[in-house]
């Protein structure tokens, strides 16, 4: 028999636990966002100066502007262009209402958000989800090669033609009219990643009207394409190409930003790469992932790295756009982080992330707080040195990956004297340009490269010219060159030892 049973009224349902009142003002809001940007921006704030290569040339250019502006010197001149301009203007313009500290950090932090969070919208849009578990391999590869080495046009450029591809990856006439104009304003900054931006784009319109075995001749038209191109710019340009780019053709070496120790963090990263990838073939098959358009884009930008050349001689300039594919492994990397964004990593592999990047960053902290304690010597050295005096330096690191030592006489020189062997003007790449010879910069790329690898022969307009470099101990010195001898040039291990 069943035991007899009393109906009971209809009670309403309990009451949901309240949630703590932290976790309900971030949840869904644009607080997590703020929050996470601010931890995000963490390097561009925890040194003295951010140490950035190139920045040091950039910030000491945007002094020199000012110079040209208020004085007028025989033998440069700012001319305008309508690429590889974007970040000296903002760099400028901050310069003048902040100063040359705050012009920096300001105009890095603005780079870095457009680039992580237009990389973020990007996966989002792949994945048809927030992707927060790739954000910290995002984080990584937006500081890491093309970030030290200071190339903050090509970055901002890359970044705003991110958040471009998150808007036409399902395109309407809307999105269009708002993609297009980022697109504009990217190749103000930069023509190379706009180019490569337009090219997915086609890419994955085309190929979205298509069959998976149909994007089979796709792919085999698209490699043909390129390997045309190649030999097309091989024949009327002058190229470098080298079977060492195939090392290239993941992002991960974006990581390797000084030593051998980032090599650590790239193993590590590759590990979870590769469990991320095999978890999304796992969510759905090995043909379904392949056959995708995400997994193809990464194809064709590996392809790209590897097949066209790495440095191209483009006619008009003085001086060769370099490090093309070194650059463009960094949109690689990203591609694929847009793909992993549809992985579902088990918990134990979301804080393997994390830790990886935690080393990275503490890596970075050490190494950039070495520079700038050398940043500081020579700033000290630079400092007894008499206003408006020539100086050059050639003191660089053989061990590093990146020369972080070749530009700091450009920063430490602003508003005291004039570093004699910057770049930037003698190449026609950039807005300051020298049109004479002149008492302020080497009047032609190859002195200036013969400056800064220590290997010029000093000439009598030269004079004054002063040099800092390191005695046997290490200490900070400054010495007068004279006539019709070499500059010289010092080895300097600045990163100390792990042990």
């Amino acid at each position: 028999m069943r035991p007899k049973t009393t109906s009971r009224p209809n009670l309403p349902p309990p009451a949901p636990k309240p949630e703590h009142p932290a976790l309900a003002a971030l949840k869904g809001s644009r607080w997590l966002y703020v929050l996470v940007s601010l931890v995000v921006l963490a390097p561009c704030y925890w040194q003295a100066r951010v140490q950035a290569g190139d920045l040091s040339s950039h910030i000491y250019n945007a002094w020199l502007a000012q110079l040209i502006e208020s004085r007028h010197p025989q033998g440069l001149q700012i001319v305008g262009q309508s690429t590889n301009v974007l970040f000296d203007l903002i760099l400028s313009g901050l310069f003048r209402v902040f100063g040359p500290g705050a012009a920096q950090r300001i105009s890095v932090a603005l780079s870095v958000l457009i680039f992580i969070w237009g990389a973020f919208a990007l996966g989002s849009v792949v994945s048809g989800r927030k992707p927060w578990q790739i954000l910290p391999c995002i984080a990584m590869l937006a500081y890491g090669w093309v970030f030290h080495m200071g190339f903050f046009n090509f970055y901002l450029s890359l970044g705003l033609c991110f958040w471009a591809l998150a808007l036409l990856w399902e395109p309407t006439s809307r999105r269009a009219a708002i993609a297009i104009p980022i697109l504009a304003v990217a190749y103000v900054a930069h023509a190379l990643p706009v180019a490569w931006a337009a090219g997915l784009v086609v890419y994955a319109v085309v190929g979205g009207r298509l069959s998976g075995r149909a994007r089979l001749y796709l792919i085999a038209g698209s490699l043909i394409a390129m390997l045309i191109l190649r030999a097309v710019m091989v024949r009327t340009m002058p190229t470098i190409w080298t079977a060492g780019q195939i090392a290239l053709t993941t992002g991960l070496d974006q990581v390797w930003v000084f030593d051998s120790k980032y090599f650590a963090v790239l193993i590590g990263l590759l590990l979870m790469w590769s469990v991320m990838f095999l978890n999304l073939i796992h969510l759905s098959d090995a043909r379904h992932v392949v056959s995708s358009i995400p997994f193809q884009l990464c194809v064709i930008s590996a392809a790209a790295v590897f097949i066209l050349p790495t440095s191209i001689r483009f006619p008009g300039y003085r001086h060769a756009l370099a490090f093309i594919a070194e650059r463009m492994s960094l949109g690689v990397g990203i591609c694929f982080c847009a793909l992993l964004a549809g992985a579902r990593p088990r918990r134990f592999e979301r804080w393997a992330t994390i830790a990886i990047a935690v080393l990275f960053f503490a890596f970075l902290y050490r190494d950039e707080h070495a520079v700038n304690s050398f940043e500081d010597q020579m700033q000290d050295a630079v400092a007894g040195l008499p206003p408006g005096q020539r100086v050059v330096s050639a003191i660089i690191d053989p061990d590093l990956r990146i020369n972080v030592l070749t530009h700091i006489i450009d920063r430490a020189c602003i508003g005291h004297c004039y570093s004699y062997a910057n770049y930037e003007p003698s190449t026609a790449q950039f807005r300051i340009r020298v049109d004479a010879p002149n008492p302020y910069v080497a009047s032609t790329y190859e002195d200036s490269w013969l400056m800064q690898m220590g290997m010029y022969v000093v000439k009598e307009g030269d004079l004054p010219l002063y040099q800092v470099d390191l005695d046997d101990s290490g200490e900070m010195k400054v010495k007068s060159l004279r006539e019709g001898v070499p500059t010289g040039r010092t080895t300097w291990n600045v990163l100390p030892s792990l042990l």
